[in-house]
């Protein structure tokens, strides 16, 4: 057993049959920030290679740098800390403490 399918990343996954090369998954966020009480649309693509993330744009930014820790992918873009539930199709995010954003995210098309 793979180690996302063992994550519980079945949904992003499920259509992995043999990966010889990398399959990308799109997503739409609704956040809303606060303390600005503002929503935004965010666009998120994971790239996935052997059941293993190997890329993530957010907004057409490349993440330099991401984690998974169970469902979640952690990354940063533009000092903004994001968590991504993968399981529970949810986003948060940080701006040092100074904003904060919270949303809901839907598979999309690309």
């Amino acid at each position: 057993m793979t180690l996302w399918r063992c994550m519980g990343w079945a949904a992003l996954c499920c259509s992995l049959s043999a990966p010889s090369l990398a399959d990308t998954h799109h997503f739409t966020c609704e956040v809303a920030y606060l303390p600005t009480r503002s929503t935004w649309e965010r666009e998120v693509a994971i790239e996935v290679l052997q059941d293993n993330p190997v890329r993530v744009v957010i907004d057409g930014v490349q993440a330099h740098s991401f984690a998974v820790d169970g469902a979640q992918l952690l990354t940063a873009i533009d000092n903004e800390r994001i968590v991504l539930d993968l399981d529970a199709l949810s986003w948060q995010s940080d701006f040092r403490g100074m904003a904060s954003g919270q949303g809901r995210c839907n598979m999309s098309n690309p």
